[in-house]
């Protein structure tokens, strides 16, 4: 079939200047994403529609909006969605890697849009899997966010959102989307959203019960499974302006990386965590109970 984006121009493209989110996931380059379930079912539903099939993820900073994309590209990979979306690639535009040394707006406009036409074209014929674009601080690409120099690019994604030629899913917080894309009407119709809440004290033990074996392989410790708890008890008690579960992660990494630096073997101890917990709620490790 003969596009007006050949594929080796396609593929250059995406390769200079995006990111090949479900390649990274087959190289087990994230943590797994577990607890997220519930939204990741809600955005194959919204996905797998002919028409308004993009998703807006709403929430505060923090909780893992954008572990979503990988999240998606995880279950693709593992081969847990429907048949539609089976062999989909989840690509994360990244405004930044796309205006990077442009000299101008038209120049920068001008690597987007065949990025834009090439995926919807092939998209439209439904005869390969999708590709799914993943866009990060979505607000910041529509018109009302004058301190971006990529505003009112969304303006270009409009034609191929309303012929349902482009799956996209964006990720930002309720407050930037009501302040910057609620007031668009056109972009904001076209999105449906999923509101996506702080995870609870059980939840974020979870969650870090199973993203510690990358740590452990990389920092060669033991993590138990009460540690995790103790970390996560401790942020929800020391750091309240921050939400889980990215506050506990980030602990338990500076604490394995004290540990390490400080001679500790085998099991992560509780002098590393007090440490970590001090540092990033900017207390003295010995206050930390």
């Amino acid at each position: 079939m003969s596009f007006i984006i050949s594929d080796n121009e396609l593929e250059g493209l995406l390769h200079r200047y995006t990111h090949d989110v479900t390649d990274f996931a087959r190289q087990e380059r994230y943590d797994p994403i577990t607890g997220r379930d519930d939204e990741l079912n809600q955005m194959i539903l919204i996905l797998l529609q002919r028409m308004r099939k993009n998703v807006m993820l709403l929430g505060p900073a923090g909780i893992g909006k954008t572990a979503l994309f990988a999240g998606l590209a995880q279950w693709i990979n593992a081969g847990r969605v429907p048949k539609m979306l089976a062999g989909a690639r989840i690509i994360e535009l990244e405004m930044s890697m796309i205006g990077a040394g442009s000299q101008s707006r038209a120049e920068l406009e001008g690597r987007l849009i065949p990025i834009v036409k090439g995926v919807a074209e092939r998209n439209q014929t439904r005869k390969q899997p999708p590709i799914i674009f993943c866009i990060d601080e979505f607000h910041q690409l529509t018109v009302p966010f004058k301190a971006s120099s990529y505003a009112g690019i969304a303006d270009l994604l409009k034609p191929y959102l309303t012929a349902g030629d482009l799956y996209v899913v964006g990720a930002t917080t309720r407050e930037e989307y009501d302040e910057y894309v609620k007031v668009e009407p056109a972009i904001d119709r076209r999105f449906q959203k999923i509101h996506m809440s702080v995870p609870d004290v059980p939840a974020t033990e979870g969650i870090l019960i199973n993203v510690k074996g990358n740590f452990e392989r990389h920092y060669g410790l033991t993590i138990k499974d009460e540690t995790c708890l103790r970390i996560v008890k401790l942020t929800d008690r020391f750091m309240r302006n921050r939400n889980n579960p990215d506050k506990s992660i980030l602990s338990l990494d500076l604490a394995c990386a004290y540990a390490v630096k400080n001679g500790v073997t085998g099991v992560l101890n509780d002098a590393s965590v007090d440490f970590a917990i001090g540092t990033e709620a900017g207390i003295h490790p010995s206050a930390v109970k």
